[in-house]
């Protein structure tokens, strides 16, 4: 008699899967080996259920519903590979435990509020050091490209290409890889930087074209911290009662660049293709998720809105 596979055992089979097709699946794995863990020790055997999942799902009692809720959406894609290969198996519907996620109202940064940062980075100790030049022009850099922070701080110096004022931005989310133009003032600002950086650290302990003090990588922590003094500092930024992030400057730029489109009456149903790529999104509606109502753009909505409703009004007449 052929011996069933454990929960375990159908988890690994599943996350190998879908790295071979590319996926990371870290937090994703995480959270399927801890269910699978479960199922195990309570001596689950044959199919996944739906009644099993909830159970694991809701031993999170202390946490919000909203974690309950995506370690079900976790559960469903591992239910649906294994629907495939074992009858019986169950998918949990999708919000059986609510909706599993909630955008968080971004922070758009003022372009007062930017200088405020980066004149703040430039106060930052060692007065004179390379710690104070590297958030400066980490802050100038996020904010005239959006980038994400963690590509941001991967950057290594051979894809930083100065005479072409290009970015070589490799494997990142989705392991997808592409090349993020500058304008001239951001290349200006990168040479200024890399000039200091040089003169600072000659022999640097990293490749990466952003620094610490020490001449080494940046750590995500320490960067996060980091802007979270700088925020406090100028009293920067806040939405809804929650300090403003360091990656609402993606939020920010996205914004800004739709509002100027719209100025300059360039086709934003067009150009928001480009600007999906440009960000290294994979669907224009994951662009959509970082644009948000500012004042600017809900009064160019407005004026469009008007203009409509006038030629509809005088066509009726």
């Amino acid at each position: 008699m052929r011996q069933q596979k454990t929960m375990s055992a159908k988890v690994d089979e599943y996350v190998a899967h879908r790295r071979r097709l590319g996926y990371d699946l870290r937090v994703t794995a995480r959270e399927l080996h801890r269910f699978a863990s479960y199922a195990d020790s309570v001596g689950h055997h044959g199919p996944l259920t739906t009644e099993l999942a909830l159970r694991w799902a809701r031993l999170a009692a202390d946490c919000t519903p909203l974690y309950q809720a995506r370690r079900i959406e976790m559960i469903r894609p591992f239910a649906k590979y294994l629907a495939a290969f074992e009858p019986g198996t169950q998918i949990p519907s999708r919000g059986v435990l609510g909706p599993a996620h909630r955008r968080t109202q971004p922070h758009i940064y003022a372009p007062q509020e930017v200088i405020q940062l980066m004149d703040a980075a430039e106060k930052l100790s060692p007065s004179g050091g390379l710690r104070p030049i590297t958030y400066r022009t980490l802050l100038g850099l996020l904010a005239s490209t959006g980038l994400r922070v963690c590509e941001a701080l991967k950057l290594e110096r051979g894809d930083v290409d100065l005479i072409h004022h290009l970015l070589s931005v490799r494997q990142t989310k989705f392991h997808k890889s592409r090349l993020v133009p500058l304008h001239e003032s951001a290349t200006r600002a990168l040479s200024a930087y890399a000039l200091a950086r040089d003169a600072y650290r000659p022999q640097p302990r990293s490749d990466r074209f952003l620094l610490s003090e020490r001449g080494t990588a940046l750590l995500p922590s320490v960067v996060h911290y980091t802007f979270q003094k700088l925020r406090a500092s100028v009293n920067c930024g806040c939405s809804n009662g929650k300090p403003s992030r360091l990656y609402d400057l993606r939020h920010t730029f996205a914004c800004q660049r739709l509002l100027q489109w719209y100025r300059e009456g360039i086709d934003v149903q067009h150009a928001i293709l480009h600007l999906s790529t440009y960000m290294g999104h994979v669907r224009a509606s994951d662009t959509y998720w970082y644009l948000s109502g500012i004042p600017e753009l809900l009064a160019i909505a407005a004026q469009r809105f008007e203009r409509l409703s006038d030629r509809r009004q005088g066509g009726s007449v």
